[in-house]
């Protein structure tokens, strides 16, 4: 069994111990009340000090137990890791130098298991860069044998005090963070709802298209889904994901502002109907560039009708000058408008409108997007013909991040 210290009787033992008064007044190496303030109140206190030298022990057991505090005492760091687990201790007061553990191995094995403990490192006058080393290991402070009464008050005074702050700054740091997670919560939700919003304004304006040229209902939708897939094979970035679904869903707004007799006329356009029909690139262009987060996706409204050798419009771009967007969304408007009927034909098979694209390869669209397009499963776009019925443009963009949309604004 560990026998521990527990009973003081102090004048009737340290007069047989050699420490006379003189031994607790106060010692200039140590003496440092000048420079601090009185220490706080420590009455109740629960103290251990470990010293394999019973003099020591009892002499500062003596001490504290004087000031108000309670002590034990125990003379080896084995003994001190038994008593922790088993009873309530404030602050552990040390031996540097023991047999067998020594106090530098009771400090890392305290810091490990009781992070919160006030430990003080006591070592002789010839230790003191030992004790400053055990203040960098984590020691709370150290004091110099033979000890003061001030100097082992002040000690814990400023021990005590650095474990307050470091609680109000640990306490800070976990409501801080949880601050941190509540607002980032909350941001979360405001733009998962302006996400939302932007989303239900697509929707609207993808449906009024619809609505304006009813006999190619449903193609924005289809281009959306035909766009998205082929950008996907060529690894695009979920940014470019978005860019190119918003730009594809919008592609004929401008159309909204093609006369009704133009847009709906059942024959073949005249010179300077054609001219006004091809107007609506521009139109949509100026129509969605004005919003903030449409604006990458409004450079898809202007170039849809681009083609690779430059003969298309409006402004006859060439090559890669075109944005990729718009050379991808070329090769998905021309197999929708292929394989979907139209008031003057059937829809094609779907292998005839395949051949087409790539016949036309490096002269309209292309040629690494037209091979993208050629390597995806015919079944994909069967699927996708399937799901377009109903689909909306948050769908589409399920895969996108909120926080890419917040970038965007």
């Amino acid at each position: 069994m560990f026998s521990y210290d527990y009973d003081v009787k102090g004048t009737q033992e340290t007069g047989n111990m050699n420490f006379p008064l003189e031994a607790v007044k106060p010692d200039p190496r140590t003496d440092r009340s000048a420079q601090n303030p009185a220490p706080m109140n420590l009455l109740g206190t629960r103290l251990l000090v470990v010293d394999d030298e019973l003099p020591y022990r009892r002499v500062l057991a003596l001490m504290v137990e004087q000031a108000g505090m309670t002590c034990k005492t125990v003379p080896s760091a084995t003994e001190a890791l038994v008593l922790l687990e088993s009873e309530p201790v404030d602050a552990v007061i040390a031996d540097l130098n023991m047999p067998g553990v020594s106090g530098l191995q009771l400090l890392a094995e305290v810091r490990l298991r009781y992070p919160n403990l006030v430990f003080l490192m006591a070592t002789g006058v010839d230790d003191v860069r030992l004790g400053v080393s055990a203040m960098r290991q984590g020691a709370d402070d150290y004091l110099i044998k033979p000890l003061q009464m001030e100097a082992v008050m002040l000690s814990l005074d400023r021990a005590f005090h650095k474990k307050s702050l470091e609680r109000e700054l640990e306490n800070y740091r976990q409501n801080l963070e949880q601050m941190v997670c509540k607002r980032t919560v909350e941001l979360q939700n405001a733009l998962g709802q302006v996400e939302q919003s932007y989303a239900d304004t697509l929707d609207a304006l993808g449906a009024a298209i619809d609505l304006r040229d009813g006999q190619t209902a449903g193609h924005s939708r289809r281009v959306v889904l035909w766009s998205l897939q082929i950008l996907m094979h060529m690894h695009g970035t979920q940014q470019q994901l978005k860019h190119i679904a918003m730009g594809a869903w919008l592609h004929d707004i401008g159309k909204l502002a093609i006369p009704d007799a133009i847009l709906l006329k059942p024959g073949p356009l005249t010179i300077e109907e054609w001219k006004v029909m091809q107007g609506h690139a521009q139109i949509g262009y100026d129509l969605v560039n004005r919003i903030p987060f449409l604006a990458d996706a409004a450079e898809i409204v202007l170039t849809h009708h681009e083609r690779w050798d430059g003969s298309g419009y409006p402004r006859g771009l060439k090559g890669t000058d075109i944005p990729l967007g718009a050379r991808i969304f070329a090769v998905a408007d021309t197999v929708d408008a292929m394989t979907s009927d139209r008031p003057y034909r059937a829809a094609l098979p779907f292998v005839k409108a395949q051949n087409e694209i790539e016949r036309l390869a490096g002269i309209q669209f292309d040629s690494q997007v037209v091979n993208v397009f050629l390597h995806i499963p015919n079944e994909t776009w069967e699927t996708f013909r399937g799901q377009t019925s109903t689909m909306q443009i948050n769908a589409a963009l399920a895969s996108v991040s909120i926080e890419d949309l917040g970038n965007s604004l």
